[in-house]
């Protein structure tokens, strides 16, 4: 497991990444910090400007359109497979800038003390396409974007 900021990353098998990160504020919430448009485009993106679609239902899909500052706009979409509110969220993800690779992601909310951890787990069709994925940088763009969930949940405190 290696640490970046606040946040663990852990390789459990060749086909997946396991981000976990805690969080000053009731489990309710942070799910819904990670449910609902209101909250997600103040921090999704490393904070950056985002546009938020979202069908926050089984079955229902979300799309994401990064607008970094670098000047390019980045997509990013999925499909929602589970929901057991607050507890957890099966969905998968897909880079519109590469389609066709899907990842499943899981993630678990868990409460203690007022604090909550979310655990992500994303589970990809290959060790290479897992490995290109934190060749990205990807673990760099969580650790901020939960950054910028940190500052927004601090913000509604």
């Amino acid at each position: 497991m290696s640490q970046l900021s606040d946040l663990a990353i852990d390789l459990p098998s060749d086909q997946e990444i396991t981000l976990t990160r805690a969080f000053d504020a009731p489990r309710d919430l942070v799910f819904a910090a990670h449910t609902q448009a209101e909250h997600l485009k103040h921090w999704w993106g490393r904070g950056n400007p985002l546009d938020v679609e979202i069908d926050f239902r089984v079955g229902g899909r979300y799309r994401f359109v990064e607008h970094a500052k670098d000047g390019n706009s980045y997509a990013f979409r999925g499909e929602f497979r589970e929901i057991v509110v607050p507890e957890r969220i099966v969905q998968t993800f897909e880079y519109e800038g590469m389609p066709g690779h899907v990842v499943v992601e899981t993630l678990v909310f868990t409460e203690q003390d007022g604090r909550t951890v979310v655990t992500g787990t994303s589970r990809f069709g290959t060790k290479q396409e897992r490995d290109g994925m934190l060749d990205t940088g990807m673990t760099q763009g969580a650790a901020e974007s939960y950054a910028a969930l940190d500052r927004h949940l601090a913000g509604l405190a």
